[in-house]
């Protein structure tokens, strides 16, 4: 059986890069420890796929990641409460063959944000794909000021309405004037806070319950605010900033 939760493994982890001792194997990966390479945005807009998590990490050395809670545990006097493991088990003639399940989200705070699973015999391995897969999924986020009560021209929220799907769960993001915060689910406000947006009013359907639909289907909407093309008037006008923001705007 998996041990409880505590609060070490809910904080934020943390881990220092050895960019000395990286060694890459893709040619990505040669150019961005060589320094051709300076900005993950070069990456991104090229469509390069990122094999190496080492390339999130030289290039995004501010990031932070958590774990979501998507499995149940027994509670003290018999109910359920939210755990950061999903445990399930196979019957065999051996006895039962257990696994765990986890959930992260990993983001700079600062218009970068991805999510990834991991599926393993223990918690560690698990965890450690998860981490992995995160950083191979990263996204620039598109923040801006689209809703028509603010105008204020700052990227607090997002540019426009959109819609994200997973299953039966339909996440809708509705930008929210300045002040507001982040109406939304609470595993969901993390991803969004670790996206760098502030306010924001939302709208599900379906089975919000399954928690991994419900974040996915959140950062499919994510990934959609940087598919549509913004009118260059409309850019001045709702402040729209991609991925990182300038020292000056944040």
């Amino acid at each position: 059986m998996a041990k409880d939760d505590n609060p070490q493994q809910r904080n934020v982890l943390k881990r220092e890069f050895d960019k000395e001792g990286w060694k890459p194997r893709t040619d990505l990966g040669k150019k961005v420890k060589s320094g051709e390479i300076k900005e993950l945005s070069e990456i991104l807009d090229s469509g390069n796929k990122i094999l190496e998590a080492e390339i999130v990490d030289a290039l995004l050395p501010d990031l932070d990641v958590e774990m979501i809670e998507i499995g149940q545990s027994k509670g003290k006097f018999g109910g359920g409460k939210r755990s950061i493991w999903r445990q399930t088990q196979k019957k065999t003639k051996e006895g039962n063959k257990p696994k765990f399940a986890t959930m992260i989200i990993m983001g700079n705070k600062n218009g970068y944000i991805g999510v990834g699973k991991g599926k393993g015999k223990e918690t560690m391995p698990a965890r450690e794909k998860a981490i992995r897969q995160s950083k191979l999924n990263v996204q620039k986020i598109v923040r801006g000021c689209g809703s028509w009560e603010c105008g204020c021209a700052e990227p607090h929220t997002i540019p426009y309405k959109v819609t994200g799907k997973c299953g039966s769960v339909i996440v809708i993001l509705i930008p929210a004037p300045k002040g507001v915060g982040l109406c939304v689910e609470e595993q969901c406000r993390k991803m969004l806070q670790f996206a760098g947006i502030k306010d924001v009013y939302s709208n599900t359907k379906g089975q919000t319950k399954s928690k991994i639909n419900m974040m996915l289907a959140c950062f499919d909407a994510l990934k959609k605010l940087s598919r549509v093309k913004i009118a260059e008037k409309y850019i001045k006008l709702g402040g729209v900033q991609e991925g990182k923001l300038e020292d000056g705007k944040k």
